[in-house]
């Protein structure tokens, strides 16, 4: 978790091989305005949009996740807010910062907000969002636009302790000791928001 314009480094190390064809749910061109691959009912009232990080929504692990969590009954839309356009770490010409110009968060969470809407059009009671990485930062402005019901943010980037005062999530985070730049705002957590009455748990194999 971090405060800074750039992203993890972890995330952006270890970069993912997209595959438009992963995964066992539909890609359709138009959710809520945007490409989206779709898995579970569309008559389910429980609905989870997932975010992904700056690799986009053709990430294989996504779908898979996608899948597991509409085969718990929920309907899932994983929204290509990137536009076909993920960043690329081998290319020197345009780096993380400069990526970021054209894949703004707040471009993301404007872009974000009819695909909820879409969501409870097609009946959905109940709508939740996690995010990754970049997309964190989209559900985190979502919560705080009362926009979902349930927000969860893994290893997110691009958060301040500010951003989530007064939202109750649950967030995800890896290899922080890795990362010294993460643990100032854990703790900004821990004591600012919870009064120290956090418990953190590792586990691995995840």
């Amino acid at each position: 978790m971090t405060n800074s314009k750039t992203a993890s480094s972890l995330c952006c190390s270890n970069p993912p091989n997209l595959s438009a064809t992963s995964g066992e749910g539909t890609v359709v061109d138009d959710f809520g305005g945007i490409k989206s691959y779709i898995a579970g009912s569309v008559d389910s009232k429980r609905a989870v949009i997932l975010i992904s990080d700056v690799y986009g929504f053709e990430a294989p692990n996504l779908r898979k996740i996608a899948d597991k969590v509409a085969a718990c009954g929920y309907f899932v839309v994983v929204p290509d807010f990137i536009h076909g356009d993920p960043f690329k770490l081998d290319d020197s010409t345009r780096p993380f910062p400069v990526w970021l110009q054209s894949h703004t968060t707040e471009k993301g969470f404007e872009e974000a907000k009819p695909v909820v809407a879409a969501l409870k059009e097609k009946g959905a009671s109940s709508v939740g969002a996690a995010g990754y990485c970049w997309g964190a930062k989209v559900v985190t402005e979502l919560a705080k636009a009362a926009e979902i019901q349930a927000a969860v943010l893994l290893h997110p980037s691009l958060v301040s302790v500010d951003d989530i005062r007064g939202i109750f999530f649950f967030s995800s985070g890896y290899s922080l000791s890795k990362e010294k730049k993460s643990v100032p705002l854990v703790n900004q957590l821990k004591l600012r928001l919870f009064k120290n009455n956090v418990e953190m748990a590792s586990f691995k194999n995840l």
